[in-house]
């Protein structure tokens, strides 16, 4: 093979759909800064950090600058951004919280599986996006056909951005975080500062104080819960074979290194 140092070489970290890639990090950083008070705020940036998933890799087929690298990102930054949301919903619905730590368990377990199973099991420079239909039609359908992922993971956010609207309109799934009207006799409970700390419970109080007062988001939740419940299936799916590929690749490497040894009489 012929030295790296010769010819020019590529900048990796820069190729389109890695920017790409940075500009949904960063827009969903802003979103969790204004996550706390400002859901509308929030929401615009959480949702087109989430719609450009399907550019990075628009760009990425047009420009041939499929990476590896850019894989990784775009996976580690749908997990991540997920999972922050997940756990905002976690603190805004604290008796529904097992849910949602369990929902981000099986998120990362599932897709760290997947992508680990393939790397290790499958043929050199095979992406976790190409599934056998041999190994599973299920996760065949969903990977190959662009309109059947972008479908799935955009509703399955969608449910979640309802969720996370709805702890701000909704005092029958999100009652009061501010401690209830003190006794009589008793001294009335602290008014909340005006500085206050932006994942404060009385911040959170004052944000739902300018409720949002709408239909849409329940209309929202109703219309994604469906596919978001399809999605959890088929991340359960994906570890289950991903567990199953693994196994069959340990098997493999056992016989080759004559294992189980035959114990002598």
């Amino acid at each position: 093979m012929a030295p790296a140092s010769e010819g020019p070489q590529e900048n990796i970290f820069m190729f389109i759909p890695n920017q790409i890639g940075y500009a949904r990090i960063v827009l969903g950083v802003a979103s969790l800064y204004y996550m706390p008070l400002h859901p509308r705020t929030c929401s615009l940036l959480y949702a087109t950090s989430c719609l450009m998933d399907a550019l990075d890799g628009w760009a990425a087929r047009k420009y041939e600058q499929g990476t590896k690298f850019g894989a990784v990102l775009d996976m580690v930054t749908d997990r991540c951004t997920t999972s922050c949301l997940l756990v905002f919903l976690a603190s805004a619905f604290p008796r529904w919280s097992i849910v949602f730590q369990g929902l981000i368990s099986l998120d990362f377990a599932s897709h760290y599986m997947h992508m680990f199973s393939t790397l290790t099991m499958g043929e050199s420079g095979q992406s976790h996006k190409k599934v056998d239909e041999s190994r599973s039609w299920i996760l065949n359908q969903y990977y190959s056909k662009k309109w059947v992922l972008f479908v799935f993971c955009a509703l399955n956010e969608a449910f979640f951005i309802a969720l996370y609207l709805l702890s701000f309109s909704s005092p029958t799934l999100s009652p009061s975080l501010l401690a209830p009207p003190s006794a009589a006799g008793a001294p009335p409970a602290p008014k909340p500062s005006l500085f206050l700390h932006p994942w404060s419970a009385g911040a959170m109080e004052l944000a739902r104080a300018n409720k949002m007062d709408s239909f849409w988001p329940w209309v929202l939740a109703g219309v994604s819960f469906p596919v978001m419940a399809g999605k959890q299936i088929i991340n359960v799916v994906q570890l289950v074979k991903a567990s199953r590929w693994l196994a069959e690749g340990d098997v493999a490497d056992r016989k080759r290194a004559g294992l189980p040894r035959k114990k002598s009489s």
